[in-house]
């Protein structure tokens, strides 16, 4: 059956991207292969998730037309959705790491929410259903 498998995020640097999804939202790196053209294959993705699960393609930008794409991935709009079971820990362990958090939490009839950005400036929501 299809399914989408992986979202490019376009960044800047890999290595920094990869310290940021790591070390402050908790992911694993799933796959970091050296392409040989000077561009890299690097997937992360939330822990515990299977290969076939959605993951985050880490796009180096390659242009200028690329790096202005950087943080407005989706025009300034909320365009991820990280679900949690714990929603008060996932969101300390976050603001601990230095996540920026735009908004207080609130809980709304779907569930508990957050609006937070990465280290580019896209717009997540730390959600956890109701």
């Amino acid at each position: 059956m299809p399914h989408i498998a992986l979202i490019t995020i376009v960044v800047r640097d890999y290595d920094e991207a990869i310290d940021f999804y790591t070390r402050a939202l908790g992911f694993e790196l799933a796959e970091d292969t050296d392409r040989g053209d000077g561009s890299r294959w690097v997937v992360v993705r939330p822990p515990g998730t299977t290969g076939d699960a959605v993951s985050l393609l880490l796009a180096r930008a390659k242009d200028e037309a690329q790096l202005g794409s950087v943080g407005a991935q989706t025009g300034g709009r909320v365009g991820f959705f990280l679900h949690t079971e714990d929603f008060a820990g996932a969101h300390a362990r976050m603001l601990a790491a230095g996540v920026r958090f735009l908004e207080e939490p609130r809980h709304e009839p779907y569930g508990s929410v957050a609006v937070f950005e990465d280290l580019y400036g896209n717009r997540w929501d730390l959600l956890q259903p109701a």
